[in-house]
């Protein structure tokens, strides 16, 4: 689902910079390749909503083309899940209150944050680091326009992040 890499890519993007090295889910073993926390996020389950009536939004004004489109929506409830590691327990704790900030208020405006929930940090022997779980519950908000002959849907982008 195109949806769900959208709001992925946005949050490694997010946390990226904002200082904590992210990426797609990952051997454990890669994390050792970077310094202090990395961060692995995938989107957990998720479920998709219709905006407006039949995802229909109404029309806005196309400034470059001088033209009214058709704007169309929807909305994904999910949740982002997210395995930090780090050598030590410290950078770990570290990336973890940096991640925090992050996704709690530097997300796209398309990415409304919920509950967020950590859990302990635990040793984990066979990666030979520490590891911090966190589940980030959320609602991702996508926008759509139809064509300038107003016959073909484009495909949903996530608000916030692209604006052409």
């Amino acid at each position: 689902m195109k949806e769900l890499a959208q709001v992925r890519q946005a949050v490694i993007d997010a946390l990226n910079a904002g200082g904590v090295t992210a990426m797609e889910a990952f051997p454990a073993d890669r994390a050792k390749r970077w310094p202090g926390a990395v961060a692995a996020v995938a989107v957990g389950a998720a479920e998709g909503k219709a905006l407006g009536f039949c995802n229909y939004l109404g029309e806005t004004y196309d400034k470059e083309a001088g033209t009214v489109r058709e704007l169309y929506g929807k909305q994904l409830e999910g949740d982002i899940a997210l395995e930090l590691r780090a050598e030590r327990a410290a950078d770990c704790e570290t990336g973890c209150a940096t991640a925090t900030d992050i996704l709690l208020g530097k997300l796209p405006s398309g990415i409304r944050p919920g509950e967020l929930r950590w859990e302990a940090l635990t040793w984990e022997k066979a990666a030979g680091m520490f590891l911090r779980r966190g589940t980030l519950q959320c609602q991702a908000m996508f926008i759509a326009r139809a064509d300038e002959e107003g016959e073909t849907f484009l495909d949903f982008i996530l608000k916030g992040v692209i604006t052409a």
